[in-house]
């Protein structure tokens, strides 16, 4: 499956009248001036005029478009369309500009003689090595369909769970940013009238105040400065965290140790790999010849690395349980039902199996983070601005020994 160099696509300025007389202008992107015409009469556009601008940019589609483009797919050619015929169908009826471009882009490649899986390998940011291997086993086996639906099912079950990770962290990191900007508002606006009050009492603050007051001062005469430095280092941490992957690796390493969190991560790229491998399993793909497709599907550092050191042991000889064992990244539950698989010739089915324990298990150490996130949001919470307030009003209730 080696990608050629197709034609790039362009832009044209056009003129054009509608059905009703109305002139109408705009861009259009085709690969040339025929299937720039082609596309505006579909939209109902009479052209007047168009003019070439030069190559577009190449098209970008998320993640969960690309998920629903093949379950589409897969629906069509189950249904007994032609795949050219599915995909020119699918780049006309999909609303988002890049998924259609994409699937244009395919259907060009197929009218020209080429492979699906050549076609899709024109695509990597979008499609990645898995897909391109497992329509490239399709293909050979004439079980197009079926793989590309194995494909969507692995794409919604993968999207799921990162759904869920996210909305179990997005609440209790929302609320704490929030507390933080709140109370920072606080130490830049209002604590400093409080210190004309207390100045006026003539009196010792408390230790709790003015220790308040210390901090109110250097957040207000350094908190630009503060802020400004923090998120240079984060920028220059982010920039040398990409660039160094022994960094990245040793980040990502500590990462699956931390309590709770670090346990959901490695059930979720435990699930991620074993799901993977299932896949090409079930498509035909042999053992020895998955694991180049293998290295960058879990989505970690450490599984990505351990899945090379994997596919060494097993190219030697080494059985695939044993091998995940020496990884030292593999829960002991999943190891060991893979050792009875190897007995028994099933390896696919219990590493799909083993996939969805993960993700059931996930869903529970996910609900027990939230249960634990919320009381702990209120407990920081409420220690926060209880320190506030008896710092700010412990002055005020001692006013009676002043006067």
């Amino acid at each position: 499956m080696t990608p050629h160099t197709p034609p790039r696509e362009t832009r044209f300025r056009w003129r054009g009248r509608r059905a009703d007389g109305a002139l109408r202008r705009g861009v259009a992107i085709a690969f040339d001036t025929a299937g720039a015409r082609a596309a505006l009469k579909r939209a109902g556009i009479a052209v007047l005029a168009l003019e070439p601008l030069g190559h577009a940019r190449p098209p970008a589609a998320r993640a969960r478009d690309v998920t629903r483009f093949t379950r589409q797919l897969a629906s069509l050619l189950q249904a007994g369309l032609p795949l050219a015929a599915s995909l020119d169908m699918l780049a006309q009826a999909d609303e988002h500009d890049g998924m259609r471009r994409i699937a244009a882009g395919l259907a060009r490649e197929i009218v020209a003689g080429h492979s699906f899986a050549t076609a899709v390998a024109r695509y990597p940011a979008q499609f990645g090595s898995l897909y391109g291997q497992l329509v490239e086993v399709g293909e050979m086996s004439g079980a197009l369909s079926t793989v590309l639906t194995r494909v969507a099912q692995t794409r919604e079950r993968a999207e799921t769970l990162r759904r869920k990770l996210r909305a179990a962290l997005a609440y209790p990191v929302a609320v704490v940013l929030f507390a933080l900007a709140i109370t920072f508002a606080l130490m830049i606006w209002v604590v400093p009238t409080f210190r004309q009050i207390f100045d006026s009492f003539g009196a010792a603050l408390p230790a709790p105040t003015r220790a308040l007051l210390a901090l109110a001062s250097a957040a207000s005469a350094w908190g630009g400065p503060a802020i400004a430095c923090a998120v240079g280092a984060s920028a220059i941490a982010r920039h040398a965290i990409r660039r160094s992957p022994t960094l990245s690796f040793a980040l990502a390493r500590h990462g699956l140790r931390v309590p709770l969190a670090g346990a959901a991560l490695r059930r979720l790229s435990t699930a991620r790999w074993c799901r993977a491998l299932a896949t090409l399993l079930a498509s035909g793909v042999p053992l020895a010849d998955a694991f180049s497709t293998l290295e960058h599907t879990a989505g970690h550092p450490v599984f990505e690395r351990a899945t090379a050191r994997i596919a060494a042991r097993v190219l030697h000889g080494e059985r695939l349980a044993d091998a995940m064992r020496a990884a030292g990244c593999f829960p002991d539950d999943v190891v060991q039902p893979v050792a009875v698989a190897e007995e028994t010739g099933a390896l696919d089915t219990m590493l799909a199996d083993i996939a969805a324990l993960c993700e059931r298990q996930l869903d529970a150490q996910l609900d027990v983070l939230a249960a634990l996130g919320e009381p702990l949001i209120v407990i920081v919470l409420g220690a926060l601005v209880g320190s506030l307030v008896v710092a700010m009003y412990l002055p005020i209730l001692q006013l009676g020994n002043v006067v």
